[in-house]
């Protein structure tokens, strides 16, 4: 090689162009394919390796492995001080000894050329003698294949971008969707207050559709479509709201209705705004501590219960939710929604009809810990209404009354297989009607996640606890005929989510009531269910 390159060429760059392709011609024999997308010794200064981008030198001496003594010094020396047409690792090494493909020679010799061109477009043909000219034209001659091959690979992108361009959906609107369909039905239990429980079981579906738009790249408008055909089970076969499915409620018999629409954007580095127009949703803005098992009813778990801290579902409608972040470790959530802010008549509206305001403040003095302090003041919202359950007696005082309500919620994650979580929740409700009282509604849970467990990307959740009851009334109230509730149901709920491939997950699980509507004279209830999500 050392003397082809002394006594065959005239020219010190063309000697180490051609002295390339010889090399090439070996590589493309004794190299195997899997170096094709590996960097290359000859390199344009566009060229970037596919996962290594390289740097255009202007000296030799830039290349650390290459030294004065090297064989192809005043090769390499030529080319970058000549020609400008050698690129170098970001490491600033060359690589000189690694096999490189002919389609990989091609590419830089290709470089070469259009530098040569450059050259004598500008006036400094001088810098490339007719011997040069004569050995690129023969090298250009004998890779014609394969730089008629480079160009045809670059025309088919260039054919493939312009096809995407024309035929994408928005320049500013990704569509993403969710579809889920559930076999369901109450597996064992008789009556709940004198009614008896339907035990038929049921196929479910609900789909969305989300059109999710941005106009400076930080900001969101969600418009989601949904259509759905399964009501809460507490309707028509339970009649407790207690076990609730999060995938179910709000049948519209599969009829296409805009579900939510918001608008999010940053005010400033560390606060966001969101403005809900419909169907607006604490977790919207605020962490709500359930890592895993929060989800929208195609993921996480499978009653609303279980989803998070049934105070959330106080707060839900048309209004607004900031959110600061002081630091990493601390973040304030405001915000307050109107349940029936279109309608103007008396006792609606945006500020005198139904409505839920909440503050939080969410610390994180570890990685692993997460703990939420949570305020929420309510006005004729009701648990049951806004689907997180609780006993007929909570939700019939909350009809028409104000309330305080104040939770915590927590979670540590001891390790990235294991997510122990709970919280406990106190509503505080002050009855406005003709016979006014004081009531106190209790919930409480303890939650197991299992991230990845026997393949990445799936989840096992276990939920213990018992749904908002009504633990202590005023006199009044007690004379008037309204109540505590006399015992205790505990809600027992465990799923395993399995996620068959990036798109289909399939979710079987059941929920178990003892006591439904806390009430010792119901007979417990199992709810069983498989859900599988489809998203796209």
């Amino acid at each position: 090689m050392k003397k082809f390159c002394k006594y065959l060429l005239v020219s010190p760059a063309i000697c180490g162009v051609v002295l390339f392709v010889n090399t090439a011609a070996f590589a493309g024999e004794t190299s195997n394919t899997s170096e094709i997308n590996q960097p290359q010794v000859l390199a344009s200064p566009n060229m970037k390796a596919p996962d290594q981008a390289m740097a255009q030198v202007t000296s030799v001496s830039q290349l650390s492995d290459v030294q004065t003594t090297d064989w192809a010094f005043q090769a390499l020396q030529s080319l970058v001080e000549r020609y400008g047409c050698i690129a170098g690792y970001p490491n600033s090494t060359y690589r000189g000894d690694r096999a490189l493909t002919r389609y990989e020679f091609a590419a830089g010799l290709n470089s070469c050329l259009d530098r040569v061109n450059e050259l004598i477009a500008t006036g400094t043909a001088d810098l490339v003698t007719k011997e040069d000219l004569a050995k690129l034209q023969k090298l250009q001659e004998n890779f014609s294949a394969e730089l008629a091959t480079l160009r045809g690979r670059v025309d088919a992108v260039e054919t493939r971008s312009a096809e995407l361009e024309a035929h994408q959906f928005s320049t500013t609107t990704k569509l993403n969707g969710e579809v889920v369909v559930a076999i369901a039905s109450v597996v064992s239990g008789n009556t709940v207050n004198g009614n008896k429980v339907n035990q038929n079981t049921v196929l479910a579906d609900r789909v969305r559709l989300n059109l999710d738009t941005s106009f400076t790249g930080q900001d969101l408008l969600r418009t989601r479509l949904q259509a759905t055909n399964l009501d809460a089970f507490s309707k028509t076969a339970t009649f407790t709201p207690e076990g609730d499915f999060r995938f179910a409620g709000g049948n519209n018999n599969n009829q296409v209705v805009i579900d939510a629409l918001l608008y999010q954007f940053p005010l400033g580095k560390k606060t966001a705004v969101t403005l809900e127009a419909n169907a607006g949703a604490i977790d919207d803005f605020t962490n709500t501590v359930n890592p895993y098992l929060d989800g929208d009813g195609g993921t996480g778990a499978l009653s609303q219960f279980g989803t998070r801290n049934p105070i959330y579902y106080l707060a839900n409608g048309t209004g607004i939710g900031i959110k600061h972040e002081f630091s990493d470790k601390l973040e304030l959530s405001l915000g307050y929604l109107a349940n029936d802010a279109a309608n103007p008549q008396q006792g609606s509206g945006l500020f005198n009809g139904a409505y839920g305001a909440i503050a939080q403040l969410t610390v994180k003095p570890t990685n692993q810990i997460t703990l939420g302090l949570t305020y929420l003041n309510a006005y004729n919202n009701t648990f049951f209404a806004n689907g997180s359950g609780g006993s007929n007696n909570a939700n019939n005082i909350l009809q028409n009354a104000s309330s305080n309500s104040y939770g915590i919620e927590a979670s540590f994650q001891p390790s990235s297989k294991f997510v122990i979580g709970g919280w406990a929740g106190l509503t505080e409700a002050r009855i406005l009607s003709v016979t006014p009282g004081d009531a106190e509604i209790w919930n409480y849970a303890v939650t197991l996640a299992f991230p990845d467990l026997g393949k990445k990307g799936n989840v096992a959740g276990i939920v213990v606890g018992m749904e908002p009851k009504v633990t202590g009334v005023s006199s009044s109230l007690s004379n008037a005929g309204i109540n505590k509730d006399p015992d205790t149901s505990y809600h027992i709920e465990g799923f395993y989510q399995y996620k068959l491939s990036d798109n289909i997950s399939i979710t079987p699980g059941v929920i178990w009531l003892t006591a439904p509507d806390h009430d010792n004279q119901n007979g417990d209830i199992v709810i069983g269910t498989v859900r599988t999500t489809f998203t796209f």
